[in-house]
C-alpha cells in the first residue's frame, strides 16, 4: 500500500510539489522558534511572543508566509516591523523540501527507499537552523548538532536499500574525524580565535555524512565563499579586518554544493587534472 502511494506520488509530482511546500513553510514556521530560542537556551516549547512588546501570538498570527504579507510585516499589537527571517526561513524550507523531493524522488525497490527524502529533510532543516543561528548569534546549538548527525547516520542507514555494517559505520566515523582534524588544529593554533569549537564539532558530521574526499571539498567550498564574502564586507566596510565572522553559514553553503552537485564538482575535478 505505501509503495503505492510512493509510487503515485513519483508520477504526480506536480500535483504534490504544492503540498510538500507547504509542508516546507510549517516546518520552517518550527524552525524559526529553533533558530531564536535554542542559542539563547530558551524553552521550545510555548506560545510564540512579539520580538518587540512580547505580545503573545494568536494561531492567526502564526500561519506561515501568510499571515506576515497579511499583516504588512508588521505586528498586529504594537505595529512595529518584524524580522524578514520570518519569511524567509519559511519560503526557503519549503522551496528546499520541494528540490529535495525533485532531486531525489522516491522509487521502487526496498520500502526504506521512500524515506530517503525523510533523511534529506531532517539534514537540511538542521543546516537552515545551523546557518542562521550562527549569522544571528554567533552560536551553532549543540542540540541541532546532535540532529543533523542522527539524520546523517539515518541517511547512510536507508540509503543504497543496505543498511551499514559496523564496519562501514567505522570508516564513516573515521571519515569524520579526519575531515574535523584541520579545522581542530585551525581552533587549537588560534586558540578559539579563528573559529568556535562549534565549527569543529560541525566539520565531524560533515566528513560523516559526505565522506572524507566530498567532505574536504564541502569545507573548501566553504573557506572559497567565507573568504570572498568577508572581503566584500570589508570592502563595504560593514565589517573590520579583525571582526568576527560566523563561519557556519559558509561551511553550510559548502555541505549544500556537495550533497546537490557531487557528482559535478567531482567531473570537473577529473577534467581539470585529467583524471580517468
Amino acid at each position: 500500500m505505501i509503495e503505492l502511494l510512493f509510487e503515485f506520488c513519483h508520477l504526480n509530482l506536480l500535483m504534490v510539489n504544492p503540498f510538500i511546500f507547504i509542508l516546507g513553510t510549517a516546518v520552517g514556521s518550527f524552525l524559526n522558534v529553533l533558530i531564536d530560542r535554542l542559542p539563547n537556551e530558551k524553552k521550545i516549547t510555548g506560545r510564540s511572543k512579539c520580538d518587540h512588546c512580547r505580545h503573545k501570538l494568536a494561531w492567526y498570527d502564526l500561519v506561515p508566509v501568510l499571515s506576515f504579507f497579511l499583516l504588512e510585516g508588521k505586528c498586529r499589537y504594537c505595529g512595529k516591523k518584524l524580522s524578514l527571517q520570518y519569511p524567509l526561513v519559511e519560503v526557503l524550507t519549503g522551496l528546499m523540501f520541494v528540490i529535495i523531493l525533485n532531486f531525489n524522488p522516491p522509487t521502487g525497490g526496498q520500502i526504506s527507499n521512500y524515506f530517503l527524502p525523510v533523511a534529506y529533510f531532517g539534514i537540511i532543516s538542521s543546516l537552515i537552523v545551523i546557518f542562521f543561528a550562527d549569522l544571528k548569534y554567533q552560536i551553532i546549538p549543540d542540540s541541532m548538532q546532535m540532529v543533523f548527525f542522527v539524520f546523517s547516520f539515518f541517511f547512510h542507514l536507508i540509503s543504497n536499500f543496505n543498511p551499514p555494517t559496523g564496519g562501514q559505520i567505522s570508516n564513516f566515523l573515521i571519515s569524520g574525524l579526519v575531515v574535523m582534524l584541520p579545522i581542530l588544529l585551525l581552533w587549537l593554533v588560534t586558540r578559539g580565535r579563528g573559529m568556535g569549537f562549534g565549527d569543529v564539532k560541525l566539520a565531524f558530521t560533515i566528513g560523516f555524512l559526505l565522506g572524507i574526499k566530498a567532505g574536504f571539498l564541502a569545507l573548501y567550498f566553504g573557506f572559497i565563499i567565507g573568504a570572498i564574502a568577508s572581503l566584500f564586507l570589508i570592502i563595504l566596510k560593514k565589517k573590520q579586518l579583525k571582526s568576527k565572522i560566523a563561519f557556519g553559514p559558509f561551511l553550510v553553503l559548502g555541505i549544500l554544493i556537495m550533497i546537490f552537485f557531487q557528482k559535478q564538482v567531482f567531473e570537473i575535478i577529473k577534467k581539470i587534472y585529467g583524471l580517468s
